[in-house]
């Protein structure tokens, strides 16, 4: 069963989860940690909606909307020579 956060677009199903630990090394913000042999979702709060979980996961056991978050606000402030990024997580 799929967790949907209200938060952000994160969506992770854990009966996926194989244990490889790639959505622990990709994440910039630790929002995974490995336990035992699975991979748990330790602070959905984290994520920034960059993407690189899903893109990396081989069971497709996780699901973000990357570009609607933190990450594009970040990127976009970089393109354009802003000091500041807007998003809409506080």
């Amino acid at each position: 069963m799929l967790n949907a956060y209200a938060i952000n677009t994160l969506q992770y199903d854990q009966s996926l989860c194989i244990g490889c630990g790639v959505c622990v090394d990709v994440c910039p913000h630790a929002a995974f940690e490995m336990r035992g042999r699975l991979a748990y979702l330790i602070n959905q709060q984290a994520c920034m909606e960059c993407g690189a979980c899903q893109l990396n996961c081989p069971t497709d056991a996780i699901r973000v909307e990357s570009g609607v978050g933190c990450a594009n606000a970040m990127i976009r402030a970089a393109l354009l020579g802003q000091k500041e990024e807007t998003c809409s997580c506080g």
